[in-house]
């Protein structure tokens, strides 16, 4: 086993025959020195006993949300942020449900509601319950919010069936755990810059041209890094997004502020640039407000390109270049040539005049073309970008480890 000293693991035990399980996955937790702290629900109780939890955890066990002892110390926020990570296991149909649709009617519930951190769920119940469409329905929502599941297993279950729903065993969601943990540790030795937005080019004090773009799919990474534990810069033009407190978020307006905000964050490891910054810029802005007339031309001349020169920066280049490509047509041959011809090691492509992928949509479809790989290219179809952002930052730490 490897040793998970210092970290803090908040373990939910949810009703249902599989929490027993859950006593011994958190035996072998405790044998690798980490700290663990436990929330048992009132079915769980059912099955397993606060005390047999506290004498394996050799830590605190939370039942009741309105506990006056647990409340002044306000437990549904300070566990959530206490841990490193929340293991929700077993993870019932009900659970499921009850999270998918933003219920907070106990402390398991509300702290996970409340957490910023990352949620494992280790889902168990009957196969004809996990098949069932409205459970899928559910985990789908819960992905899109950023959670990731463990399992289930085919096997015998309790029931005497068999079938898919079986929850995973004490070892392998260990295992996945401290995979993350592991990475998690790795990773907040790495810096990551990510852009996001558009850029604002002014004609006069009033008036500038832009572009369509949201910001979403740019502020999803870097939340996605800062989540896996990356020290994570977030450069972003206008837009009305919020982000965590914890990373470094740098407002801008015009590309070429873009620009300076990133040389001085200069260097990094990773860089991916999804903004979508104005190719050109007006070559003299106007000092007042252009008043209306007939005609009257405006001159443009090119914005720096940040992607290329950044790219192509021998010194400070990042060790790994990701740049975005939001097109209409052509997405294969236009990907391809922005990979070959900005000497970027990804580029992440999408086809922006769909509707349902687009600007200012929640979800996206994109495909990403690898420098240096034989498969050349992998298509990740549509889907939040929540979860499009945990897949990329997947692959990101595949190739950086």
């Amino acid at each position: 086993m490897n040793d998970l000293t210092n970290k803090k693991i908040l373990f939910i035990i949810c009703g249902g025959i599989s929490a027993y399980k859950s006593l011994e996955t958190i035996r072998l937790f405790r044998k690798n020195n980490a700290e663990i702290k436990t929330i048992i629900t009132k079915n769980a109780k059912e099955f397993v006993t606060p005390l047999s939890i506290a004498s394996l955890s050799q830590g605190k066990v939370y039942e009741d949300l309105f506990s006056v002892e647990n409340e002044t110390e306000m437990d549904h926020i300070s566990l959530s942020r206490w841990a490193d990570v929340i293991i929700v296991a077993p993870a019932t149909a009900n659970t499921i449900t009850k999270l998918s649709k933003g219920l907070s009617e106990d402390l398991a519930s509300t702290v996970l509601l409340a957490s910023n951190k990352q949620i494992f769920l280790a889902p168990a119940m009957n196969f004809r319950m996990w098949e069932h469409p409205s459970t899928q329905d559910n985990l789908k929502i819960l992905k899109g919010y950023g959670y990731k599941t463990i399992g289930p297993d085919v096997g015998d279950m309790a029931c005497g069936e068999y079938g898919e729903g079986k929850m995973s065993s004490p070892l392998h969601i260990y295992n996945q755990i401290y995979g993350f943990l592991s990475n998690q540790t790795k990773n907040k030795k790495i810096k990551a810059l990510v852009t996001a937005g558009p850029t604002n080019e002014y004609i006069d004090p009033v008036r500038f041209i832009s572009n369509k773009s949201s910001g979403k799919q740019g502020y999803e990474i870097a939340k996605s890094l800062h989540k896996r534990g990356f020290e994570t810069t977030l450069i972003s033009g206008p837009t009305n997004l919020n982000i965590s407190e914890n990373i470094n978020l740098i407002k801008v307006e015009t590309a070429e502020d873009m620009f300076r905000a990133i040389q001085d964050h200069l260097p990094t490891d990773i860089a991916i640039f999804a903004a979508a910054v104005a190719d050109y810029k007006v070559d003299k802005k106007q000092k007042d407000k252009i008043k209306k007339k007939e005609n009257f031309m405006i001159n443009f001349e090119k914005n720096i390109d940040i992607l290329n020169y950044i790219s192509n920066h021998n010194s400070m280049r990042p060790k790994l270049v990701i740049g975005f490509a939001a097109e209409t047509t052509n997405l294969d041959k236009n990907a391809t040539d922005k990979l070959i011809n900005k000497n970027c090691d990804w580029i992440i492509a999408n086809d922006v005049s769909k509707k349902e992928s687009g600007f200012d949509s929640d979800y996206n479809e994109v495909t990403i073309y690898y420098k240096n790989n034989h498969l050349n290219k992998e298509k990740l179809l549509l889907k939040k970008k929540s979860e499009i952002s945990e897949e990329i930052v997947d692959r990101i730490i595949a190739q950086i480890h």
